[in-house]
């Protein structure tokens, strides 16, 4: 994001960028809300607005009128809503839902940080 609408943002009064542990295609299962005990994959993460998009996760209805001259069909679309990171938890291989920690390793001079689940401690790599 450039340094001057990063500005702008402050000056208004917004939120800044949060660091998100969820990534896309995740498998996360919903832990609170109207879908609560769903699961599905992770379509898209927005860091501004602390918030992911989960495939087949609340679904909504947008009726949409036709405009031929910019080829929009109209009619009635589902699609999914964005829903608050905090509702929802990632699935390990197993199907549990867990929190996310991380482990460093050096691996030949080099420092990686690998996702690693909180309750049994296995590696969580994107699938």
């Amino acid at each position: 994001m450039p340094k001057i609408a990063y500005q702008r943002r402050q000056e208004k009064g917004e939120r800044k960028p949060v660091r998100i542990k969820i990534k896309k295609d995740d498998l996360v299962r919903i832990i609170a809300g109207r879908d609560k005990g769903k699961t599905g994959k992770v379509l898209e993460v927005d860091r501004l607005a602390r918030k992911v998009t989960v495939e087949g996760v609340m679904i909504v209805k947008r009726h949409t009128r036709p405009n031929p001259s910019k080829q929009i069909k109209g009619g009635i679309a589902e699609k999914p809503m964005p829903i608050d990171v905090s509702n929802v938890m990632i699935l390990t291989a197993g199907g549990i839902p867990t929190r996310i920690g991380y482990k460093t390793e050096t691996v030949g001079g080099k420092v990686r940080r690998t996702r690693i689940a909180r309750k049994n401690g296995e590696t969580l790599e994107s699938r």
